[in-house]
């Protein structure tokens, strides 16, 4: 079976990195949820060789994940651990957290999950990195997106581009304070979080 492939992984990973090798300058732990297809991982984990990149997703991608890290291996990435949103993690505590393109993916009370168990795992002043689309004061920031947005709730009427400052408000819940909300290319933002209780 041939690799799981993400043409936007590809696409945006340059863009990231840079971002994440200061957001996570002190960290020495970082959890990435919902790995996908597993392209990130293999190329992050190698540029922030000082911290251990833990993958993790459902179950049905580990497959995919476990092909990209045999060929592309690396000392401090990690093979997946089963992640469900829906159910207690599997980790203890970490410095870091990384997820992209996953809060649009998943439904709303996942998404409030996803930030409970950021305030249980996540150490005090953690980071926690999030890159995805996301609306403004309910607005679209693109006809891309609204089209994205259309496109995603015929597929799953669960899934939708989040409003920017109904995450920010989760995110407050779970003692996180937004540090930074970075425009990125393709109509996309990363958003970086640290954990101040």
């Amino acid at each position: 079976m041939n690799k799981p492939y993400s043409q936007a992984c590809e696409n945006n990973k340059i863009h990231i990195l840079p971002l994440l090798i200061t957001a996570f300058e002190d960290c020495k732990s970082v959890l990435e949820i919902g790995s996908g297809s597993g392209q990130h991982s293999v190329y992050f984990a190698p540029a922030l060789p000082w911290l251990t990149w833990q993958t993790s997703d459902v179950l049905d991608n580990h497959y995919g994940i476990n092909q990209w890290l045999k060929e592309f291996p690396a000392g401090n990435l990690q093979p997946p651990i089963e992640l469900d949103l829906n159910k207690s993690w599997p980790v203890t505590k970490v410095d870091a957290i990384y997820s992209a393109n996953t809060l649009h993916i998943v439904s709303w009370p996942l998404v409030e999950a996803f930030f409970s168990g950021i305030e249980k795992h996540l150490n005090i002043n953690g980071t926690c990195c999030i890159y995805g689309p996301f609306n403004y004061q309910g607005k679209y920031t693109s006809e891309s997106n609204a089209n994205f947005d259309l496109w995603l709730k015929e597929r799953d009427n669960e899934s939708a581009i989040r409003d920017f400052e109904a995450i920010v408000e989760l995110a407050k819940t779970a003692g996180l304070s937004l540090n930074s909300d970075i425009e990125m290319p393709a109509n996309n933002r990363l958003l970086i979080f640290k954990k101040l209780s």
